[in-house]
Formats: structure tokens, C-alpha cells, sequence
């Protein structure tokens, strides 16, 4: 990429795309192009085709889903599959016929098989059964790798993807109901110390292990495959290194300064014992991250501070 290269974030105003942006910046690109959902609606073939051909984007960091948890992937699973899958084709399809130069595919560490080895590597993908409560998702983004690779087939086409593992960051979702496991904490602990609670409640025995990556970290693994690599073959990104629950919870409420106790409710499931990705793909590119998980929490916790009145709780 040029520095006054076109470059097309979907996704923009998400906690990833706006890493990107901002690493992007960072780096010297100035000709950054973004359109809000109320701007581009692009599950709208049309509107995605029209947006394409006007605007000419020369390469496209593809950051834009549908996202939920548990509840919401188990409760609205048809429209999990269906609007990422019209996302991706249609931003695949339209960055194909106008000519983009290079597109990159970011997708999610739930395409594996539940019962995977440890740790993940790329070659597990399909060589088992989803986890139910995700499927729906992880179909629609398994099927957005394979149609970079098909495209790369049949086209010619120079389109990447990436698999992250659990990331945590500015512009996060911090609502208890529907959160992930690290902002929700943080959101507890908060809380808990606002209040002069003397314990915070954590699901489950505390022994799960999981890896977390800080989305800086995540846009700027992604501004650099973009700029150097060039394969069918996706890449894992992720620091292969975890933690359990447990140590998650001290971090946090090291960084948060909250002074009660943590009580562990062993009546909650764990949910998958361990999930960490094999990232030697990765560094044998030359990428390795670079935020460790205390200071990458700190910097969390400094954003959400600086922005709890517009938070969902």
C-alpha cells in the first residue's frame, strides 16, 4: 500500500476497524475511507455494488459483522448467519468486480471445532463439530475465508484472512447481559468498588484458560499482513500465551484497586476448559504482539473510565 493508497475499513466505527484506523493513521495513510451503517447498509447488494464503483477502494480491511454472545448467537442464530453472509458476499463480490488490489478477511477463533487440540492451529479448521451456541456464526465466517480462497482460485485475486483469538479494548462492550468475559469483569469490578461491595461474584471455578489479545495489537498485525503477505493460507493471530479466569480476575481488580474479595461460583459452568491459537504462522512472518496483558488492561480501564456515561450498561 501507498501512503495516499484508497482504503476502504468496513466496519470502522467497530472496536476493530477503529484500531485499524487508527494504526493506519498512525503509519501515515491519509486516504482512509469509512461509511457508518445509516451511510452504507451493507447487507444492501446494490447499495454495497454502487458504493464500490463510486468510491474505488484499492484495498479493503473487511471488519464489519454481526456480533453477539452466548445469548444472542443461541436466540437469533438465522440472523447471525444470514447478515454476515450477505456482508461478506457482498463486499467480496463487489471489491472483486471493481478491482480491488487487496483485501483482507478478519474473522474469529470460533470457526474451530469445540473439541480442538491445544493449542489451536490453522490446519484444525473442519476436522470436528462447532460448539452449538456459536455454529451459526462460525459457519457464516468459515465461509468468508473460503470464498477469499475461491476467489484467489478462480480470479487471481490477492484476498488474506485472519483469525483472532479473544480481544479486549477501547470501544469494547462493557453491558453485563451480552459482554465478553474480560470487559464484563472489569465492569463488575468497577462497580463493586464504586458500591464498597465486599465481593465480586465470578462464574465458574476460575481454572479455565484463555488467551486475550489487545485489539492495538490485532489492527496492527492486520496493517502489517497487508502489507506483506500474500497466501491462501489464513493466519491465527493471537499471543499464544494464556491465562485462567482466576488470574484474569486478579489482574483486573489489581488495575481496577478494588479491595474486596472474589468469590468463584462453581455452580456456573467453565465452558471450554482451554482455547488458545497457535501463532507460529504468525511469528514466522515476522509479527509478535507487543501489549502484555496488565498493561493492556490498564489502557482498557483508562478508556472506560473516560467514557462510562455513554457505555451500555
Amino acid at each position: 500500500m501507498k501512503k495516499d493508497s484508497r482504503i476502504y475499513i468496513a466496519g470502522h466505527n467497530g472496536m476493530v476497524g477503529a484500531a485499524i484506523a487508527r494504526n493506519l493513521k498512525d503509519k501515515g495513510y491519509t486516504n482512509i475511507i469509512g461509511r457508518s451503517h445509516p451511510e452504507l447498509d451493507l447487507t444492501d447488494q446494490k447499495a454495497v455494488s454502487e458504493f464500490f464503483k463510486a468510491e474505488k477502494p484499492e484495498y479493503v480491511f473487511l471488519a464489519a459483522a454481526k456480533v453477539g454472545g452466548i445469548h444472542a448467537n443461541t436466540v437469533y442464530p438465522a440472523d447471525f448467519i444470514m447478515i454476515n453472509l450477505q456482508i461478506q458476499c457482498n463486499i467480496i463480490n463487489s471489491a472483486y468486480k471493481s478491482g480491488v488490489k487487496k483485501l483482507i478477511f478478519l474473522g474469529s477463533s470460533c470457526i474451530y471445532p469445540k473439541l480442538c487440540p491445544q493449542p489451536i492451529k490453522e490446519e484444525y479448521l473442519l476436522t470436528g463439530s462447532l460448539e452449538p451456541t456459536n455454529e451459526a456464526y462460525a459457519l457464516a465466517k468459515i465461509s468468508g475465508l473460503k470464498m477469499c480462497q475461491f476467489y484467489n482460485k478462480q480470479y487471481g485475486t490477492d484476498y488474506i484472512s485472519v483469525m483472532p483469538t479473544n480481544l479486549y479494548g477501547s470501544h469494547d462492550n462493557f453491558g453485563l447481559k451480552n459482554s465478553h468475559v474480560l470487559p464484563a469483569l472489569m465492569r463488575k469490578f468497577h462497580e463493586a468498588k464504586v458500591s464498597n461491595s465486599p465481593e465480586v461474584e465470578v462464574w465458574g471455578t476460575g481454572r479455565a484458560l484463555r488467551e486475550f489479545l489487545h485489539v492495538d495489537d490485532m489492527a496492527d498485525a492486520c496493517v502489517y499482513l497487508m502489507e506483506t503477505y500474500s497466501s491462501d493460507d489464513f493466519v491465527n493471530v493471537g499471543t499464544g500465551r494464556d491465562v485462567s479466569i482466576g488470574e484474569l480476575a486478579a489482574i483486573i481488580g489489581k488495575v481496577v484497586e478494588y479491595k474486596g474479595r472474589t468469590v468463584f461460583n462453581t455452580s456456573k459452568p467453565d465452558g471450554t476448559p482451554r482455547k488458545l491459537l497457535d501463532v507460529s504462522r504468525l511469528e514466522s512472518l515476522g509479527w509478535k504482539y507487543r501489549i502484555e496483558l496488565e498493561d493492556g488492561v490498564r489502557k482498557t480501564y483508562e478508556w472506560f473510565l473516560a467514557n462510562e456515561g455513554s457505555l451500555k450498561k
